[in-house]
């Protein structure tokens, strides 16, 4: 699999991060052992051993970051996102097993066993050293863990953050033991002892946040807010009817979210695949995503009845058109047509028309009488049976007929493009009239219908009449 430009940058720079991570805690690790050797302070050693911990965190971050990154396959179709969800998890329990070792260990100094320590301006000025070396890897860990939303440099920035905080209090802590030894103050020594339980207390308020944030990941519970944010933003789509469901899970830095949602009854496949389009496009601008979609059919509350009996149709698999409909003293009578299959036998067509009928009777709306005029699905394309040329002179009559059609319809502009062709016996005629521009579509319906009446009454030879009707600004 070919990975994008933009995703191989960003995989360069979270190794990049996570081994400058790597090389940083071996550093810090390094200095704060030598001091403990030195010096014998608890304070130091909960800092070496927070150090050795972020040795082993960073370790960890870059396998994850290594694994997490690799595209989905067979195995893992979700792709691998979650190992960072993991590792971070496995890093708060090192931070908790460290600080409950620190804290055993400041309890018993402080009770049970009097430990002398030997504080120097040298182990200051290192400890001054490793803390410039913490906050510089605590924020470009951080830069770059917003940057791609990684979970692992996240926690592993959060170590870093710790560490600053952490050392500041070691500083103190060896400055005091260090002071009281000077001005001969015995009592200073257990502010050593204190330190490192400050430390342990930060160590454990950040692993605790940090390993709610990753169990939630684990346990796919959804980041507070985002689930009303996607339901609202998803709501105010066009063509969405109402939201069922949102559900959404979280692997690594991608999120993986299912969006059931209700659609008009009547709305035809394309116009719902153009709309899951649209909701999968929005919900990419809000998180990154792989988005499913599914499209329930529901009845809008204003639904129209003509879109109510279409709905019936198409949950028959039946086509109509022409729907018309006229209500009085409370007694509704509904007509359309309705198309079948030209080979059926009239007593299946009458049977799926009589399904149609008992359909629409069961729209609730009273006393109902439907009329259904059945003709024949056109699938069969037929062949003129005379060459054009031979109707090229009914052609000129009828166009010099329709030409002087507006004398009676001041609706009617002109006609052209006549054109008449013979086929299975049958003359057929189809033209273009020019209409003016504002006028409603059921005028333009009238006008058309009564023109074509009159070219049959004025031909009897002609079958049928098709008029396109068109405004005198088309092309």
């Amino acid at each position: 699999m070919v990975l994008s430009r933009g995703l191989q940058t960003a995989i360069h720079e979270k190794k990049r991060a996570a081994l400058l991570s790597i090389g940083s805690a071996a550093l810090l690790l390094s200095l704060k052992t030598f001091l403990v050797i030195r010096t014998d302070s608890l304070g130091i050693l909960s800092e070496a051993l927070h150090s050795g911990l972020d040795l082993v965190a960073a370790v960890i971050t870059f396998l994850s970051v290594r694994v997490s990154d690799q595209p989905a396959d067979e195995r893992h179709p979700y792709g691998h996102g979650k190992f960072e969800n993991f590792s971070a998890f496995i890093e708060t329990g090192l931070l908790i097993l460290t600080a409950v070792y620190i804290i055993y260990e400041a309890f018993h100094r402080l009770f049970f066993h009097s430990v002398h320590i030997q504080p120097s301006i040298t182990a200051i000025l290192i400890l001054l050293v490793a803390l410039s070396i913490d906050i510089t890897r605590a924020r470009t860990l951080n830069v770059v863990a917003k940057r791609y939303s990684s979970e692992a440099l996240e926690a592993d920035a959060l170590h870093f953050s710790t560490d600053v905080w952490s050392t500041i209090v070691v500083i103190l802590g060896v400055a005091l033991v260090w002071a009281g030894n000077v001005w001969n103050f015995p009592w200073l020594s257990y502010a050593d002892s204190l330190a490192g339980l400050a430390v342990a207390g930060v160590i454990l308020w950040v692993g605790s946040q940090l390993g709610r944030r990753t169990l939630d990941a684990l346990l796919d519970a959804a980041p507070a807010g985002l689930q009303d944010q996607l339901v609202t933003e998803v709501g105010n789509i066009e063509g969405v009817l109402h939201v069922e469901r949102v559900r959404l899970r979280r692997a690594g830095n991608r999120y993986f979210v299912d969006v059931t949602v209700s659609v008009a009854r009547t709305a035809n496949l394309e116009q719902v695949h153009a709309l899951t389009d649209r909701i999968e496009k929005r919900i990419a601008q809000i998180v990154p995503a792989d988005v499913i979609v599914h499209a329930e059919p529901r009845a809008p509350r204003d639904e129209h009845l003509f879109e109510s009996v279409r709905a019936v149709a198409l949950r028959l698999g039946l086509a109509v058109h022409d729907v018309t409909a006229s209500q009085q003293d409370g007694h509704l009578f509904v007509e359309l047509h309705l198309e079948v299959d030209e080979n059926l036998s009239l007593r299946e067509a009458h049977r799926r028309a009589t399904e149609l009928e008992d359909g629409i009777r069961e729209l609730g709306q009273g006393n109902v009488d439907v009329n259904i005029h059945i003709e024949p699905l056109g699938r069969h394309i037929a062949t003129p049976d005379t060459r054009a040329g031979e109707m090229r002179q009914l052609e000129m009559s009828v166009e010099s007929f329709l030409n002087g059609m507006p004398s009676t319809y001041d609706e009617l502009i002109n006609c052209h493009e006549v054109r008449v062709r013979q086929v299975e016996h049958h003359i057929l005629v189809s033209c273009h009239c020019v209409m003016k521009s504002d006028l409603s579509i059921t005028r333009v319906h009238d006008v058309t219908a009564a023109l074509e009446d009159s070219v049959k009454e004025r031909f009897p030879q002609i079958s049928r009449v098709t008029i396109h009707p068109e405004p005198p600004d088309a092309s």
